[in-house]
């Protein structure tokens, strides 16, 4: 029998966290934690223990294809496994990311006004003003706009893989994945 950890229920996380951004924005930053996290982890520890333990994306496909049979079961095609794709799709990711960056110094140097949409999918805009608060700068929450829409893409693509083949296909090529997976390779070289 399988022994039962206080992470193993971390599957909870990206529900409360998308829930919270949806009445209020601002959650969004607690989203860093996801972005932040896996990197402190592979830098001063050397391993993917993020990944494989804590990830809340992770254990939520991992409920929804596996125990709720929401997965067709296939293998991951090739494609999506190799370096190639992994380390364009990190590339790509970098990009939108620096993108967002870059809307969000815009926005905090008065050069842009605050655009209070989200994007999903880096093509569909949706109006987001109801859960914007007032009296913020607009800056932070151009981030956490942003931030979210990042966030809620990456967990459209992962729900999308889970039902198209394993339930955990989304994390064979994760960006976050690949970025501590490259970290844990340098690191444990030396």
């Amino acid at each position: 029998m399988k022994t039962s950890h206080w992470y193993d229920r971390l599957y909870i996380w990206p529900v409360i966290y998308f829930s919270l951004g949806f009445f209020n924005i601002l959650f969004a930053w607690l989203g860093m934690i996801d972005f932040l996290l896996p990197l402190f982890i592979a830098v001063f520890y050397g391993n993917k223990s993020f990944c494989n333990k804590f990830c809340g994306r992770g254990q939520l496909f991992a409920l929804l294809g596996g125990k709720l049979k929401l997965s067709s079961g296939k293998s991951t095609p090739k494609i999506f496994v190799s370096s190639i794709f992994r380390y364009g799709f990190l590339v790509f990711f970098l990009m939108m990311f620096s993108s967002m960056l870059l809307r969000t110094w815009l926005v905090a140097t008065n050069v842009n006004s605050l655009n209070e949409t989200i994007s999903l999918l880096w093509s569909f805009s949706i109006p987001w003003s109801f859960a914007c608060p007032q009296g913020v700068a607009p800056w932070i929450v151009q981030f956490s706009l942003g931030f979210y829409s990042v966030m809620l893409t990456s967990t459209v693509i992962g729900l999308i893989a889970m039902a198209l083949w394993k339930p955990r296909s989304w994390c064979v090529f994760c960006p976050m994945g690949t970025m501590t997976q490259g970290i844990c390779k340098i690191k444990n070289k030396s």
